[in-house]
């Protein structure tokens, strides 16, 4: 179905939910419980969530020891490799409260790009989500080179949700809606909503990551929910200690109007 306005969203068939590594590791590692609460809230009513999740690379920092995130190649494997295990049994602990599995999907933007990769990506997951289980998608940092990684994972939340059809997708970060220029800036202005060929003209973009673990920013998720609205996926962009809102209809964060004419095609 196509969700037209915000209305609709408890009625999503399906949901692309995206978190940042900075709203779930560190500090804010709590956020997990309150994260999994609204996601098993949509998962009850029947609504097919995957959750995209970034955090691998910086839930492994502190066990290799490290003052901040590495900067070589080799390293940044090293920390995923680890920080995988621990992010997806973090998210497991929190799930077991509810009776739902969680089903780990590791991606490079190879496979992504490899018909048959996709193709594999795409059966796995329907397969998963017909069984209820709750798929877990994160690059897989542990073999992804610079040249094919993904950079961020607002672009591959983008490419999850079209891939698998999804009716709504929610980029979640440490802000709470798009603004006309950084929000911690004077003057700046929330944007309640963004139809989808509103080419933001005079709004300055900048980098919303406050914490220094992620890769992301404004400017990636504006071109994720863009690319994602194109081909007829809503997208709300909003904080993640609002997802329970957003997931119930709530006027929080920027809505990204989906095309109306898109063909939707995994």
């Amino acid at each position: 179905m196509t969700i037209d306005d915000r209305s609709q969203v408890p009625a999503a068939r399906r949901v692309v939910v995206k978190v940042g590594s900075s709203s779930i590791s560190g500090d804010n590692a709590g956020q997990i419980a309150p994260l999994v609460d609204a996601l098993a809230e949509a998962h009850g009513r029947d609504t097919q969530v995957i959750l995209v999740s970034s955090g691998a690379i910086a839930t492994g920092i502190p066990y290799l020891a490290l003052d901040g995130r590495p900067t070589d190649l080799a390293t940044q494997q090293a920390a995923a490799a680890v920080g995988q295990n621990v992010l997806i049994y973090r998210y497991q602990d929190s799930l077991d409260r509810y009776g739902i599995v969680a089903g780990q999907v590791l991606l490079t933007a190879g496979d992504m790009e490899n018909p048959t990769h996709r193709s594999n990506a795409k059966r796995a997951m329907e397969r998963l989500l017909d069984l209820r289980i709750l798929p877990i998608v994160n690059e897989n940092d542990t073999v992804a080179t610079h040249e094919i990684r993904f950079g961020d994972n607002d672009r591959l939340a983008a490419l999850v949700a079209l891939l698998v059809d999804a009716d709504l997708l929610v980029l979640l970060s440490d802000v709470d809606a798009l603004y006309t220029k950084p929000p911690q800036e004077p003057g700046a202005a929330k944007i309640d909503e963004v139809a989808y060929d509103d080419d933001l003209a005079g709004v300055e973009i900048g980098s919303t990551g406050l914490s220094g673990v992620g890769t992301g920013g404004a400017l990636t998720k504006v071109s994720a929910a863009r690319q994602a609205a194109e081909q007829g996926t809503a997208v709300i962009l909003t904080a993640t200690t609002l997802v329970a809102e957003a997931l119930r209809g709530e006027r929080v964060g920027t809505w990204f109007a989906p095309a109306q004419d898109a063909a939707r095609t995994a």
